[in-house]
Formats: structure tokens, sequence, C-alpha cells
């Protein structure tokens, strides 16, 4: 498992890059993808709104997801689907404060990521033991969440978005999406290594501000953010770039969640954030196998 701060990673794959990432006491190894499974602690997720409220409840699904091979998980106390209005920062801050400490007490091994656009959850949840940062906005919807970060030991997830969850989907425009995302992780990776911030994981950031043909686009285009010195990470998981494309709902999505997270393995990926962690670390076994053969 890659995942152990003791373990060293297997250097045998396609996918070695040398690159493994700090995150708190806790290392990373990227030797191969690896597979972080989201949980929302929210009400009103596009997906799984609600079904992970009780401690109870919260705990069996992160056995579940550990057990099934994720290598991370991301708690969100905050549904980001477009169109949501933003909870108070005293009723997130409550939310990932309980939840971090538990799962931290009940799983001391797992990697612990904490979906967040606030400065001050961010250095609460690393405080109480989360290991990654997942900002949405990266850094764009908090002043203080650039210095915030750098000061902390745990990795930070640099996503791209235009606009708010609120109103990313009114209308996104770009000239050529692929190189605008490409011009804000610079004009942000700038700011951040000024900081001294090394430990950072990029996603260009798939349904947020962004159309169908964006998305693909994206999609299409996605190693050449893999020239950048920092692991790619990619969150199709149900989104509506699949269930407008196939017309299906969210909970009809897995077929081409799979299909298109194997495209973006094979372009370079190296995390996938999904709802679904087996088939996700299935797709990641089969890409990894036809990668060693090929070096044969």
């Amino acid at each position: 498992m890659p995942v152990s701060s003791t373990n060293s990673p297997d250097k045998g794959t396609e996918f070695s890059q040398k690159r493994s990432i700090g995150c708190g006491r806790m290392q990373l190894y990227l030797s191969e993808p690896v597979v972080m499974g989201i949980l929302n602690i929210t009400a009103d997720s596009f997906f799984d709104g609600g079904k992970y409220l009780t401690e109870k409840a919260m705990l069996s699904r992160v056995e579940t997801m550990l057990d099934e091979g994720a290598a991370i998980i991301d708690i969100g106390a905050v549904s980001t689907r477009p169109g949501s209005k933003a909870v108070s920062a005293g009723e997130e801050l409550s939310l990932i404060a309980k939840s971090v400490k538990t799962i931290a007490v009940q799983f001391p091994e797992v990697i612990i990521s904490v979906d967040t656009y606030r400065s001050q959850v961010a250095r609460m949840a690393a405080a109480q033991g989360a290991h990654i940062i997942n900002d949405i906005s990266g850094g764009t919807m908090d002043p203080l969440m650039h210095e915030t970060i750098a000061g902390l030991d745990a990795a930070y997830v640099l996503m791209h978005i235009q606009g708010t969850p609120e109103n990313m989907q009114d209308n996104p425009v770009y000239e050529d999406v692929s190189r605008e995302v490409a011009r804000f992780f610079d004009r942000q990776l700038e700011i951040l290594t000024s900081l001294g911030k090394s430990n950072i994981i990029l996603d260009p950031g798939f349904g947020f501000g962004k159309s169908v043909a964006h998305n693909f686009e994206l999609l299409n285009n996605l190693e050449r953010f893999c020239d950048y010195p920092y692991p790619l990470m990619a969150g199709i998981s149900r989104k509506s770039m699949i269930n407008r494309i196939l017309n299906t709902t969210p909970a009809e999505a897995l077929n081409g969640t799979t299909v298109l997270n194997t495209i973006a393995l094979l372009k370079g990926a190296l995390i996938l954030r999904v709802h679904d962690i087996k088939p996700a670390a299935e797709a990641i076994k089969l890409v990894t196998a036809m990668k060693q053969s090929g070096r044969k």
C-alpha cells in the first residue's frame, strides 16, 4: 500500500517518476497512481449527500473505502456542486474538526484530506491531523489561504476554478481552456513557491466553471499538465460531463466514470478522486499492468 509513512515506493512500474509527496507526518508514494475516496459529510452533495452524517455511518464508509483500496480519504463539509450556497465557516469548522479527529483516531495510518477553500478551516484541520488540504478555489476564494498553507506541513491541492460554486456554471468562457488553466497554475505556483511551499498537487478542476466541451478538451490535453514537477489529480467521478453525453443521472454514471478515469490514467493522472473506490483501483491495476508489459 503506497501510503505508509515507512513503506518504500515500488520502482518497477511505468508510472515510476521518482515522485512522492510529504503530507504532514505521512509520505504519499506515487510510483503507481492512487485512489482518493470522497467522503461527503454534507446533506446536499450532488451524489451522496446525507449518507454519512452520523459517526457510525461515516466510520463504516471509511473502513469500506480503505478495504477497497483507497489511499486517501477526502472529507468535505461544504457542497461545491454547481449552484450550491456556502455554509457558514462556523458550521464547516465544527463538522470538519469532529470528523478529522474521529477518523484520525480510528484509522491512524490513513492519509486524511480536507476539502475546503477557507484558510481557518485548513489551519484547524491540519492541527486535528489532516495531511492534505484540497482547495477547490486554488487560493482565489480566501486571500489568506496561500500564506496559511505555506505555514503548514500538509500537502496542498491547487485546483482551477472559474468563478465560485454558486455561479461557476452560469456561462464559462475560455479562448483556450487548457492554456488558461496552465496560466492559472503558473500564477498560483509562483506565489506558493515564493512562500516556500513545495508539496503541491495539481487538479485542473473538471466541472468547476467549465462547459462539457471544455471538460473534454481538458481531458484530451491532460498530459500537458504532467510537465509540472507536481503530481496530477483528476476528479471526474459521476460529473455532468458524463451525464450530458450519455443522458444519465449521477447514479447511473459509474461506467462513464471508469472510462474517463482510465483515459486520465493513460494521460498521466496519479491520483483519482472518486466516489467508487473498487472500480478506480481496478482501473489503476489494469493500466499499470499494460504499462509494465510495454516495458518488457
